[in-house]
Protein backbone atom coordinates (compact mmCIF):
# COMPACT_ATOMS: atom_id res chain seq x y z
CA UNK A 1 0.00 0.00 0.00
CA UNK A 2 2.86 2.55 0.80
CA UNK A 3 5.48 2.90 -1.60
CA UNK A 4 8.37 4.77 0.93
CA UNK A 5 7.98 2.15 3.77
CA UNK A 6 11.43 1.30 4.28
CA UNK A 7 12.79 5.05 3.79
CA UNK A 8 10.04 5.24 7.03
CA UNK A 9 11.40 2.48 9.03
CA UNK A 10 14.64 3.27 8.76
CA UNK A 11 14.42 7.20 10.13
CA UNK A 12 12.60 5.40 13.45
CA UNK A 13 15.51 2.75 14.08
CA UNK A 14 16.68 3.32 16.99
CA UNK A 15 20.62 3.40 17.71
CA UNK A 16 22.65 2.00 20.37
CA UNK A 17 22.25 4.60 23.10
CA UNK A 18 22.63 5.12 26.87
CA UNK A 19 19.32 6.94 27.21
CA UNK A 20 16.79 3.99 27.06
CA UNK A 21 14.90 6.00 24.32
CA UNK A 22 11.51 5.09 23.37
CA UNK A 23 9.37 6.43 20.51
CA UNK A 24 5.58 7.61 22.63
CA UNK A 25 4.47 8.89 19.18
CA UNK A 26 4.81 9.42 15.34
CA UNK A 27 3.06 11.85 13.62
CA UNK A 28 2.52 11.08 9.62
CA UNK A 29 0.92 12.74 6.81
CA UNK A 30 -0.86 10.49 4.30
CA UNK A 31 -1.39 11.62 0.76
CA UNK A 32 -4.08 10.05 -0.21
CA UNK A 33 -3.33 10.60 -3.75
CA UNK A 34 -7.00 11.91 -4.85
CA UNK A 35 -9.78 14.48 -3.49
CA UNK A 36 -12.12 13.11 -0.72
CA UNK A 37 -15.39 13.68 -0.34
CA UNK A 38 -16.18 14.16 3.35
CA UNK A 39 -19.80 14.56 3.80
CA UNK A 40 -19.89 11.50 1.88
CA UNK A 41 -17.68 9.37 4.24
CA UNK A 42 -19.42 11.32 7.57
CA UNK A 43 -22.73 10.49 6.56
CA UNK A 44 -22.41 6.61 6.14
CA UNK A 45 -19.24 5.72 8.15
CA UNK A 46 -19.73 6.27 12.11
CA UNK A 47 -16.25 6.48 13.18
CA UNK A 48 -16.28 9.83 11.39
CA UNK A 49 -17.13 13.47 12.55
CA UNK A 50 -17.36 16.56 10.13
CA UNK A 51 -18.17 20.31 11.52
CA UNK A 52 -16.62 21.88 8.79
CA UNK A 53 -18.05 25.37 10.52
CA UNK A 54 -15.61 25.01 13.04
CA UNK A 55 -12.94 22.72 11.58
CA UNK A 56 -12.35 22.22 7.61
CA UNK A 57 -11.44 19.04 8.06
CA UNK A 58 -12.84 15.47 8.98
CA UNK A 59 -11.95 13.52 12.17
CA UNK A 60 -11.65 9.74 11.34
CA UNK A 61 -11.01 7.40 14.19
CA UNK A 62 -9.28 4.25 13.66
CA UNK A 63 -10.70 2.43 16.74
CA UNK A 64 -8.41 -0.84 16.59
CA UNK A 65 -5.08 0.95 16.23
CA UNK A 66 -6.08 3.77 18.65
CA UNK A 67 -5.04 6.32 15.98
CA UNK A 68 -7.14 9.49 15.05
CA UNK A 69 -6.73 10.88 11.05
CA UNK A 70 -7.60 14.33 10.21
CA UNK A 71 -8.56 13.99 6.62
CA UNK A 72 -8.93 17.29 3.72
CA UNK A 73 -10.95 17.49 1.24
CA UNK A 74 -7.69 17.39 -0.92
CA UNK A 75 -6.38 13.95 0.40
CA UNK A 76 -4.30 15.41 2.72
CA UNK A 77 -4.91 13.47 5.87
CA UNK A 78 -2.52 13.51 9.09
CA UNK A 79 -2.61 9.78 11.51
CA UNK A 80 -1.58 10.42 14.77
CA UNK A 81 -1.86 8.32 17.94
CA UNK A 82 0.48 5.38 17.28
CA UNK A 83 4.21 4.78 17.99
CA UNK A 84 5.55 1.87 15.34
CA UNK A 85 5.29 2.43 11.64
CA UNK A 86 3.59 -0.57 11.30
CA UNK A 87 0.81 0.47 13.17
CA UNK A 88 0.76 3.58 11.31
CA UNK A 89 0.51 1.65 8.11
CA UNK A 90 -1.93 -0.82 9.25
CA UNK A 91 -4.20 1.98 10.44
CA UNK A 92 -3.55 4.25 7.18
CA UNK A 93 -4.69 0.52 5.10
CA UNK A 94 -8.02 0.11 7.34
CA UNK A 95 -8.66 3.46 6.53
CA UNK A 96 -8.29 3.76 2.74
CA UNK A 97 -10.27 0.46 2.88
CA UNK A 98 -13.19 2.09 4.58
CA UNK A 99 -13.61 4.83 2.56
CA UNK A 100 -13.54 2.18 -0.37
CA UNK A 101 -15.91 0.60 1.05
CA UNK A 102 -18.30 3.82 0.40
CA UNK A 103 -17.37 4.50 -3.23
CA UNK A 104 -14.26 6.70 -2.46
CA UNK A 105 -11.72 5.98 -5.36
CA UNK A 106 -7.82 6.86 -5.39
CA UNK A 107 -5.40 7.75 -8.15
CA UNK A 108 -2.67 5.59 -6.92
CA UNK A 109 -0.72 4.58 -4.11
CA UNK A 110 -0.89 6.72 -1.03
CA UNK A 111 2.56 8.10 -0.23
CA UNK A 112 3.24 8.48 3.83
CA UNK A 113 5.89 10.70 5.59
CA UNK A 114 6.79 11.65 9.49
CA UNK A 115 5.67 14.68 10.35
CA UNK A 116 6.77 14.68 14.03
CA UNK A 117 8.60 11.93 16.61
CA UNK A 118 7.82 12.09 20.00
CA UNK A 119 10.33 10.16 22.39
CA UNK A 120 11.27 10.01 25.80
CA UNK A 121 14.42 9.35 27.24
CA UNK A 122 16.69 9.32 30.21
CA UNK A 123 19.87 11.45 30.85
CA UNK A 124 19.93 9.60 34.24
CA UNK A 125 21.56 12.55 36.21
CA UNK A 126 19.45 14.55 38.74
CA UNK A 127 19.26 18.11 36.78
CA UNK A 128 19.37 21.65 38.63
CA UNK A 129 16.27 23.16 36.48
CA UNK A 130 16.79 26.66 37.87
CA UNK A 131 20.23 26.82 36.70
CA UNK A 132 19.30 25.56 33.36
CA UNK A 133 16.48 28.49 33.11
CA UNK A 134 19.18 30.96 33.64
CA UNK A 135 21.86 29.75 32.16
CA UNK A 136 21.26 27.75 29.28
CA UNK A 137 18.56 30.42 27.27
CA UNK A 138 15.64 29.76 24.82
CA UNK A 139 13.93 28.55 28.24
CA UNK A 140 10.26 28.05 29.66
CA UNK A 141 9.98 27.17 33.29
CA UNK A 142 7.28 27.75 35.54
CA UNK A 143 7.42 25.66 38.27
CA UNK A 144 4.26 26.15 40.05
CA UNK A 145 2.21 25.40 36.75
CA UNK A 146 3.90 22.67 35.80
CA UNK A 147 7.39 20.26 36.81
CA UNK A 148 8.99 20.53 33.48
CA UNK A 149 11.02 23.35 31.99
CA UNK A 150 10.78 23.75 27.69
CA UNK A 151 13.51 24.02 25.87
CA UNK A 152 13.50 25.49 22.04
CA UNK A 153 16.85 23.87 20.41
CA UNK A 154 16.85 26.28 17.71
CA UNK A 155 19.91 24.94 16.12
CA UNK A 156 18.61 21.28 15.73
CA UNK A 157 14.68 22.56 15.69
CA UNK A 158 13.11 20.48 18.16
CA UNK A 159 11.65 21.03 21.54
CA UNK A 160 12.85 19.37 24.85
CA UNK A 161 10.99 18.70 27.61
CA UNK A 162 13.37 18.29 30.95
CA UNK A 163 12.63 16.96 34.31
CA UNK A 164 14.58 17.26 37.34
CA UNK A 165 14.56 13.41 37.38
CA UNK A 166 16.84 13.50 34.18
CA UNK A 167 13.96 12.76 32.04
CA UNK A 168 13.30 14.19 28.93
CA UNK A 169 10.77 14.21 26.09
CA UNK A 170 11.74 15.33 22.58
CA UNK A 171 9.75 16.61 20.14
CA UNK A 172 9.53 18.66 16.96
CA UNK A 173 12.24 15.98 14.79
CA UNK A 174 11.65 13.34 12.02
CA UNK A 175 14.27 10.92 12.51
CA UNK A 176 15.64 9.51 15.68
CA UNK A 177 18.93 9.69 15.52
CA UNK A 178 18.32 13.10 15.00
CA UNK A 179 16.61 13.62 18.38
CA UNK A 180 19.07 11.29 19.41
CA UNK A 181 21.73 13.92 18.56
CA UNK A 182 19.48 16.81 20.09
CA UNK A 183 19.65 14.91 23.95
CA UNK A 184 24.20 13.83 23.67
CA UNK A 185 24.02 17.79 22.73
CA UNK A 186 21.66 19.11 26.20
CA UNK A 187 23.51 16.85 27.86
CA UNK A 188 26.63 18.59 27.09
CA UNK A 189 25.23 21.63 27.46
CA UNK A 190 24.50 20.78 30.71
CA UNK A 191 27.54 19.28 31.64
CA UNK A 192 29.35 22.87 30.75
CA UNK A 193 26.76 25.47 32.40
CA UNK A 194 27.09 22.87 35.77
CA UNK A 195 23.43 22.13 35.34
CA UNK A 196 23.92 18.26 36.15
CA UNK A 197 24.07 17.32 39.90
CA UNK A 198 27.06 14.97 40.62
Amino acid sequence: MVSNLKEIEEKVKIPKNPYDIKITNIVFGVDLSGSVPLDRIANTLEDAEYEPESFPGLVYRIVDYGATALVFTSGMCILSGVNTVEKAYQAAKKMIEDFKSVGVKFEKEPKMKIVNLVISANIKKPLDLNRIVYELGDCEYEPEQFPGLIHRMEDTGVVILIFNSGRVIVTGSKDVKKSLKSIQLLEKRLEDIGAIIK
